[in-house]
């Protein structure tokens, strides 16, 4: 049985972003976006409209706590993948806080590593280590 398509074109949109600046809130490709924006950025070059606007959000949102709303928009939106069954293309959630909600994501990147937008620089793709790798909180793949 061959890979999924899906997770490979992901990436390769995803691969487009890097060097894109960071930017609070963006999602534009070659503009500037965060980690959330990035996500949506790839779903626009995958499927075109988003299927929801997230809304306004501040940069501390996950640090007031209150609900887990990056978790429950993967989950309307994207299929959740297990953790060992993950492939490049896929997203991963990050949960920084033991209970806190997830307040990161990227793209999981060959070798080891991650796309995603570092706060204050661009969309880099940066190694998975293992303290990153310990808080993982969700793999979710783009629909075929």
């Amino acid at each position: 049985m061959s890979a999924p398509r899906r997770p490979a074109e992901a990436l390769a949109v995803a691969r487009r972003f890097l060097g894109t600046p960071y930017r609070h809130q963006g999602s534009r490709r070659g503009i500037g976006c965060d980690c959330l924006g990035l996500v949506r950025g790839v779903w626009r070059e995958l499927y075109g409209d988003e299927p929801e606007d997230p809304g306004p959000y501040r940069t501390d949102w996950a640090a007031r706590g209150g609900p887990d709303r990056l978790m429950a928009a993967a989950r309307r939106h994207l299929v959740a993948v297990p953790t060992a069954d993950r492939l490049p293309g896929d997203v991963l959630l990050f949960r920084w806080r033991d209970g806190g909600p997830a307040s990161h994501c990227g793209i999981v990147e060959t070798c080891g590593r991650v796309i995603h937008a570092y706060e204050g620089a661009a969309v880099v793709s940066s190694p998975l280590p293992h303290a990153w790798s310990a808080r993982i909180a969700g793999v979710f793949r783009f629909p075929e």
